[in-house]
C-alpha cells in the first residue's frame, strides 16, 4: 500500500471525518430496503446488503479494534466466521454462494454491530498507532468499493424480481443522457515511453504500484462511450450471431447462457430492444446513453465488428492523467447507478464517472510489484489472474475514490457492474 500519511492534527481529524462520512453513506445507500431485500442473494457474484453492511464492519472490527485496542470484546464472535471474505489468514468463512442464506441476523441486528464498531473506533481513535491510522484509511476505501458493490447487487436483485421493482423511483420516462450524443472523433494518444502507475502523495491501493516506464505505439481513442443506438445497430447486424467476431470462450459464454443483448435490455411486443431496467425500473431504451452492463467478452466483439479495438490500460491511463479526475457523473452527483450529461469540453469526454471502461489489459502485477505485508496483502494480488482491468469508474462510485492509476478488475463474463466501451485503433 502506497500512503502518504502525515500524523498531525489536521490529517488525523480530516481521517476521522472522512470515516464517519463513508460510514454514514453506506447506511443511507441501505435506507428503503426492507430486511428481505437485504438479505436474498441474487448470484454467487453478488452479496446481499446485509453482507455488505456487516463485512465493512468486520474489517474495521478485525484489523484495528482487535488489533490496536487492549481488552476489545467483539460484537459477537460468530460474526468473525460469517462475514470474513476470503481473507485466509483470518481463518475459516462461510462459502460465498452461500451468504444469501443468512436470514439472520437481522438487518436491524447489522445496524447494531455497525453503530457498536463505529462508535468504538471513534473513541480510541486518539490512541491508536500510525500502522491502524493507515488501515483505517484503507478500510475507509474498501469501503467505498463495496458501495459500489452494494448498489450494482441491489440493481441485480432486483432486475432479477419478476415485478422489476424501481430501486430510486422518479421520472420513469427519463434514463439519463437522452441528449444527441457528441460527434464521435479519434483522439491521437501519447506514444513512446511514458510512465504510469501511482506515486506521490495520496491513498493508492498496492496494485496501483509501482509507478514504471512502459512503450505506446502510435495509437488513438474515441472521445467518448459506445452508445445504444451503436449497440443495437451490432446486435441487429447479427453480432451475437457470428462466432468470427468472438473470443472463444467468449463465444462459449454466449452460447451457453443464451446471451443476445446487453445485461438488463428488455425487448418490446414487436420484439424489438426497446426498453432497459435500471435504478427507475424499466425505461426505454435512450438510443444516445452509453450502453452499460456489458462484458469483457462483449466489449471485444463490439470493437473487432466495429473495425477497432479495446484501449490497453496503459493508453487510457496516459490519456486520462492530462485530464481533471474530478470531472465527471460520481454517485453523489445524481440517484445512485443513474448517469447524468457530460458537460466536459475536453477532447476525450466520459473518462471518469458514468461508466467503467473495459480494457484490452490482463489484471497482473507491474513490474516490482510487491504486495503489503500480512492479512492485508491479500487484498489485491492474489487475485491477479484470470481478470481484466477496468479505468475510470462508474457513475456508482464515489467522488474522490478514482484516480487516473485506478485498477478495478473483473472476469470477462461479468457485466452487472456499470460497465461500458470506449474503443481504440492502431495508427
Amino acid at each position: 500500500m502506497e500512503m502518504a500519511f502525515v500524523l498531525d492534527l489536521s490529517a488525523a481529524k480530516g481521517l476521522l471525518e472522512q470515516f464517519a462520512s463513508v460510514r454514514s453513506k453506506t447506511e443511507q445507500l441501505a435506507e428503503g430496503l426492507s430486511d428481505a431485500d437485504a438479505s436474498v442473494q441474487s448470484m454467487p457474484d453478488a452479496s446481499p446488503t446485509k453482507w455488505h453492511l456487516a463485512h465493512t464492519t468486520w474489517f474495521f472490527e478485525t484489523f484495528v479494534l482487535r488489533t490496536g485496542v487492549a481488552g476489545y470484546v467483539p460484537f459477537d464472535h460468530r460474526y468473525h466466521y460469517l462475514f470474513n471474505s476470503y481473507y485466509e489468514a483470518e481463518g475459516p468463512r462461510l462459502a460465498r454462494h452461500l451468504r444469501g442464506l443468512l436470514t439472520r441476523p437481522s438487518l436491524a441486528e447489522i445496524m447494531q454491530y455497525r453503530s457498536h464498531v463505529t462508535q468504538a473506533i471513534k473513541v480510541h481513535f486518539a490512541c491508536l498507532p500510525p500502522s491502524l491510522l493507515e488501515l483505517i484509511e484503507l478500510g475507509c476505501h474498501h469501503e467505498q468499493q463495496h458501495q459500489e458493490l452494494l448498489q450494482t447487487d441491489i440493481l441485480h436483485l432486483f432486475g432479477s424480481n419478476p415485478l422489476l421493482p424501481a430501486w430510486h423511483p422518479g421520472d420513469m420516462s427519463a434514463s439519463g443522457n437522452s441528449s444527441e450524443p457528441h460527434e464521435l472523433r479519434w483522439v491521437t494518444g501519447r506514444c513512446g515511453p511514458v510512465e504510469i502507475g501511482h506515486d506521490g502523495p495520496g491513498f493508492a491501493f498496492d496494485c496501483e504500484t509501482p509507478r514504471h516506464t512502459t512503450w505506446l505505439s502510435p495509437h488513438a481513442l474515441s472521445s467518448r462511450l459506445v452508445t445504444n443506438a451503436q449497440w443495437r445497430a451490432f446486435v441487429d447486424a447479427g453480432g451475437y450471431r457470428d462466432p468470427d467476431l468472438w473470443l472463444s470462450d467468449g463465444w462459449a459464454w454466449v452460447k451457453q447462457d443464451h446471451i443476445e443483448a446487453p445485461l438488463y435490455w428488455q425487448r418490446a411486443a414487436d420484439g424489438h430492444w426497446g426498453s432497459q431496467f435500471g435504478p427507475r425500473g424499466t425505461v426505454g431504451l435512450a438510443e444516445h446513453a452509453p450502453v452499460r452492463h456489458v462484458s469483457y467478452y462483449e466489449a471485444d466483439a463490439f470493437a473487432r465488428w466495429a473495425g477497432a479495438r479495446l484501449p490497453t490500460e496503459a493508453e487510457w491511463e496516459a490519456a486520462a492523467a492530462l485530464l481533471d479526475p474530478l470531472k465527471g457523473p460520481f454517485l453523489e452527483s445524481v440517484a445512485p447507478g443513474i448517469p447524468e450529461d457530460d458537460t466536459s469540453d475536453a477532447p476525450l469526454r466520459q473518462m471518469y464517472g458514468e461508466l467503467w471502461q473495459w480494457t484490452a489489459s490482463a489484471y497482473l502485477p507491474y513490474p516490482g510489484f510487491r504486495p503489503a505485508a500480512g492479512a492485508v496483502g491479500e487484498y489485491n494480488g492474489k487475485f491477479m489472474s484470470g481478470q481484466f482491468v477496468l479505468r475510470g469508474g462508474s457513475c456508482a462510485t464515489p467522488r474522490g475514490h478514482v484516480r487516473p492509476s485506478y485498477r478495478n478488475f473483473f472476469y470477462p463474463h461479468q457485466r452487472w457492474q456499470f460497465t461500458g466501451v470506449r474503443l481504440a485503433r492502431n495508427l
